[in-house]
């Protein structure tokens, strides 16, 4: 008999039946499905199926958690529904067709700039702390800074402007870059293309709206001018200028002959690309650019901002869940670079900080419920941290009144925000941190703005939650005992569980699960454990084991069984399933006996890095087996096969 009978009949008639699959796929741990209707699932009889550990949707995908042993469940569900699984990127094209001409447009936008953002963050942390050594007067009287008195801190405040002026004002060499990247064409070109709109032979773009036009530089071709006008922090022109590249390539590789593709695609790709950027999309995007940033710039500071700020402040936490959000951050950097600074960041960190307020409020009513406090508690922390859509997602939407609260309080700090004048000096850095890159002399505006952010989304979802929330959703119930049938009096009682030490499976440095960027791992919902950030390329066993499963198609994780039953899951970076294992190679298959040490697999890491994904490692027990107490050590340097890195009592 199967051995996921029962469970994969409820799950295909939770999901809507056959006739709701348009496509379904799996990888290490989930499956992954695209739906006709998505409606028609109810999300509330999947999670309760026993093999089941989770949903959540993400990229018009319905993803259900089922874990390490999620290949025979696939199996098993694939042939009782009478439906051919398919590729994953078959799945991802398949998702798309769930999403209007406006989704496909943000989310394509959302993929551009998610390589950036780690930049953007860094970048907004370092002129945040600029501001506060050469901005805020805090010596002598409140009439010196940092800088004025110090010699290394002046030093320092020079020193900073170095990395914030290769982040904000070299942006369109990001863009360019990460638009090639996408969509799969030449990412050395994009490189190029991005470094010719901000080369130093050009006039600084922040300084043409000074400079007379006769004394603006130009290219004379004799039959035209072209001015000689760097773009400097231009996000449209950018993107354009990206565009036009990559489609510039895709047409000459399909009409050159192979023999000499090598040679004449790039150059007949790159020259018009350059080009046509800084005659035509450029100039355009520049004008494009100036016509969003001005009228937000309008609505934010007209008679009507309050009610502009209060839309706002209620609205976005639902653009997050459309994906919409993606275009504020194309917005946010062009006002930065227009006008030395943003009111729309300050309430972005709002949002966060009230949603994550509104699942704080959660945890409380839902304190006796530890199902839910494995989603709650981690969802809290990263919307607190500038992440919100573990929280959007996996509490608020699914309860419904805290997304609204959350909301409500997002709408009030935005009005203090707004109305106060709150202006950030830059973008990328969300939640509770986001003050820092807030100017100093609003910083106590922002601090009254933040505190309205947690107490009036926690008081509402609280209130509400005390007559809302049913029995069943504040208490997990224990299951009715079954009596268990009289041991024979001979029977011994069982021997306690033997400890056991397992090794770091490859050398770097260990690191918290909570760290990990993939909300399915950081909330624990596979189990405990751990994360590796690699300095080499090889995974190796931590103890003696059994390997239990393996991704043959995409080699990027395993399963290993110890002799005690514990079951451990090792996983190579994050979304690699992706790459359909190029870059990967595997040394054992599923029933191989391994020893501690033995190597698992070899990868990539430029490769993983090429195809923008990080190469955390993930090492999660997903069954204990009995073991109770489990510790992991976290934040050290390692080796494999030496230090030890976690043990189970």
């Amino acid at each position: 008999m199967a051995k996921y009978q029962n469970e994969v009949r409820q799950l295909l008639d939770a999901i809507g039946g056959k006739a709701n699959i348009q496509a379904v796929s799996h990888c290490m741990t989930r499956m992954r499905f695209v739906l006709v209707d998505p409606k028609n699932a109810d999300e509330k009889a999947i999670e309760s199926i026993a093999c089941v550990k989770g949903t959540f949707t993400q990229a018009g995908q319905f993803q259900v958690i089922i874990g390490n042993d999620v290949a025979n469940f696939y199996q098993e569900f694939t042939k009782y529904a009478g439906i051919e699984g398919v590729s994953k990127d078959a799945v991802k094209n398949a998702a798309k067709t769930n999403q209007n001409p406006l989704q496909r447009i943000m989310g394509a936008l959302g993929e551009i700039f998610a390589p950036i953002i780690p930049a953007l963050i860094c970048g907004g942390l370092v002129l945040g702390f600029r501001n506060i050594i050469g901005e805020v007067d805090l010596l002598n009287g409140g009439t010196q800074s940092l800088a004025d008195v110090s010699q290394f801190w002046a030093g320092l405040y020079s020193f900073l402007w170095l990395i914030g002026e290769a982040i904000f004002h070299f942006l369109p060499v990001g863009i360019t870059w990460s638009i090639t990247k996408k969509m799969g064409t030449t990412q050395i070109l994009g490189i190029v293309l991005g470094l010719t709109l901000i080369s130093p032979q050009l006039l600084n773009g922040f300084s043409v709206a000074t400079t007379p036009a006769s004394e603006i530089p130009v290219w004379d071709f004799g039959f035209a001018q072209v001015q000689m006008i760097g773009y400097q922090g231009q996000v449209v022109a950018a993107i354009l200028a990206g565009f036009v590249l990559v489609y510039l390539e895709k047409f000459f590789k399909k009409i050159c002959p192979e023999v000499i593709s090598m040679v004449m695609v790039p150059f007949c790709a790159l020259v018009p690309a350059v080009l046509i950027a800084h005659t035509i999309v450029g100039p355009i995007g520049w004008k494009i650019g100036d016509v969003i940033a001005n009228i937000v710039n309008m609505g934010l500071a007209s008679n009507f901002k309050l009610i502009f700020a209060a839309l706002f402040g209620l609205l976005y936490a639902p653009i997050v869940m459309t994906g919409l959000h993606h275009m504020t951050n194309a917005i946010d950097s062009q006002l930065v670079n227009t006008y030395g600074g943003t009111n729309l960041w300050p309430m972005i960190a709002l949002s966060n900080i009230a949603q994550g307020s509104a699942v704080l409020a959660m945890s409380v009513l839902q304190k006796r419920n530890e199902r839910a406090q494995q989603v709650n508690i981690p969802a809290c922390i990263s919307c607190y941290l500038g992440v919100t859509e573990p929280a959007l997602f996996g509490v608020n939407m699914k309860y419904g009144f805290p997304l609204i609260c959350g909301m409500i309080g997002s709408a009030c700090a935005a009005m203090i925000s707004i109305g106060t004048g709150v202006t950030a000096v830059s973008i990328g850095v969300g939640g509770l941190p986001g003050i820092l890159s807030i100017f100093p002399e609003y910083w106590i505006n922002f601090l009254l703005a933040m505190l309205t952010a947690i107490v009036v989304p926690f008081v509402l979802t609280f209130l509400v939650g005390s007559r809302k929330l049913s029995r069943e959703d504040r208490v997990m119930e224990p299951a009715p005992a079954v009596e268990a049938a009289p041991a024979p009096a001979a029977v011994q009682a069982p021997a306690e569980k033997a400890a056991v030490s397992l090794k770091a499976i490859c050398d770097g440095r260990t690191l918290p699960l909570a760290e990990v960027p993939d909300e399915v791992f950081s909330q624990g919902v596979m189990g405990q454990g751990m994360a590796f950030e690699p300095s080499g390329d090889t995974i190796y066993a931590p103890a003696d084991a059994t390997v239990s499963v393996v991704m043959e198609d995409s080699r990027h994780a395993c399963g290993l069984a110890l002799a005690d039953g514990t079951e451990l899951l090792i996983h190579i970076g994050i979304d690699t399933v992706d790459m359909q294992g190029d870059g990967f190679t595997l040394f054992v298959r599923e029933g191989d006996q391994v020893r501690a040490g033995d190597k698992l697999i070899t990868f990539s890491p430029d490769k993983i890095a090429a195809a923008g994904h990080p190469k955390t490692t993930v090492f999660v027990v997903t069954e204990p087996a009995g073991h109770e107490n489990m510790t992991f050590h976290t934040g050290l340097e390692v080796q494999h096969g030496q230090t030890v890195c976690a043990e189970l009592a």
